[in-house]
């Protein structure tokens, strides 16, 4: 079984691009970050003809998080719990065979010190305490999305490039970190543990042709299908396409 990440930085922009990717590489469940629209204008239909059943929680022009499947699944959760006044679309969950899913778009949290840092990091809390809870079920569980957090020195180019970027704050790799130490397995790490490995390469300054990236895309796996990882790996060559996503999809391969 095949489960993907992958910010696409807007539906609208990157449709031709998320339908090349899904034909070729034919995930069967992939998360969907910064979707940035609603809902109801979301191409479920396109998306159908292309094999997959949708579940979305869409925001307008920011944010928005969906799942895809070829299986039907079941929503669980729409929206991070612990906050009910928070009304940006970053959380979506599903049961999807016999596996629960969750799409997550984490705040970035620039700038620095100050209220979206904050909002950052209170957020990641309320992550933990969620993650926590799925544990305790037992359920066989994925968290994957965009987490804007660059866990270690070697998951980007230049360290110093992004000294201080919130992504990177000694506060960000701490919560990070806290949410591993319960028992979830950075799946792409695992496989590759040296680091090295980028998920993300910035518009500006040249940074694709130049290979400057960072890894902020992570796949976190419950210890029922840490048991089951067979690979993990990004699709690299779909930031090289024509009006790309800065993002490239980031996956694992489960046994079943």
């Amino acid at each position: 079984m095949r489960i993907a990440s992958f910010n696409i930085n807007g539906t609208n922009a990157r449709l031709p691009r998320l339908l090349e990717w899904l034909a070729e590489m034919q995930p069967d469940v992939a998360c969907l970050q910064e979707i940035k629209t609603v809902s109801e204008n979301f191409p479920v239909d396109v998306l159908r003809d292309a094999g997959y059943h949708c579940l979305v929680h869409g925001q307008k022009g920011f944010n928005g998080v969906a799942i895809l499947s070829r299986e039907p699944a079941l929503e669980v959760q729409r929206g991070l719990p612990g906050d009910d006044g928070d009304e940006q679309a970053r959380y979506l969950e599903a049961e999807v065979c016999g596996i629960r899913v969750a799409s997550i778009y984490l705040p970035n949290g620039n700038p620095q010190p100050g209220p979206k840092f904050d909002y950052k990091l209170a957020w990641m809390a309320r992550l933990q305490a969620h993650a926590a809870m799925l544990l305790e079920t037992g359920v066989p569980t994925v968290l994957a999305g965009d987490y804007n957090v660059v866990p270690h020195d070697d998951d980007i180019w230049s360290p110093v490039a992004l000294s201080g970027d919130a992504l990177m704050q000694p506060e960000s790799r701490a919560a990070y970190r806290q949410l591993l130490w319960q028992g979830w397995t950075d799946a792409l790490r695992s496989v590759h543990p040296r680091g090295g490995i980028w998920t993300f390469w910035d518009y500006q300054a040249g940074a694709w042709p130049r290979d400057h990236g960072f890894r902020i895309d992570h796949l976190l796996l419950s210890p029922a299908l840490a048991d089951r990882l067979l690979e993990a790996g990004v699709d690299k060559a779909a930031r090289g396409a024509e009006k790309a996503s800065d993002h490239a999809p980031t996956w694992v391969v489960l046994r079943d």
